[in-house]
């Protein structure tokens, strides 16, 4: 199973609310194996308590410190939403990465997605990807580095 696959993969996604979001997100992560469905609330909670809104229009949902231990296998879910929704950031979250990550991986992925999207030209590519395959080549050239 690897981190990411096209079944992870959404593409123009159009959702009401970042509750929405996180919930289509938690599931993708949900159907690949990666965690049980009871993560997802885990994810609501963890948004609850502080926004994943990391900025540049990326939000990168994931559970609570507690539900580590739910995590079966590191994976990511990447929804990308074209109008954007609003995490309570200065700008809408147009891309959203769900994270379910197994002990320490989590801070090497969010750095490197971190710094993946810092680039403008990197997250337009991702932006315009028109096929999964294409969004999974860009993260894989991304997160080599």
């Amino acid at each position: 199973m690897t981190m990411l696959a096209k079944e992870t993969i959404r593409l123009n996604v159009n959702v009401k609310d970042k509750y929405e979001a996180i919930r289509f997100a938690g599931q993708l992560l949900v159907d690949a194996g990666h965690v049980p469905a009871e993560y997802i609330d885990k994810m609501i909670e963890r948004e609850e308590a502080l926004s994943t809104y990391i900025g540049g229009g990326l939000a990168m949902p994931h559970g609570t410190n507690d539900s580590k231990a739910m995590i079966r296998s590191t994976g990511l879910a990447i929804l990308v939403v074209p109008d954007g929704v609003e995490f309570g950031g200065d700008e809408p979250a147009r891309l959203i990465i769900g994270l379910a990550a197994v002990g320490d991986d989590h801070l090497n992925i969010l750095t490197n997605v971190a710094m993946l999207v810092s680039e403008e030209e990197d997250m337009e590519r991702i932006m315009n990807a028109s096929t999964e395959e294409e969004l999974i080549s860009i993260f894989a050239e991304g997160m080599q580095g």
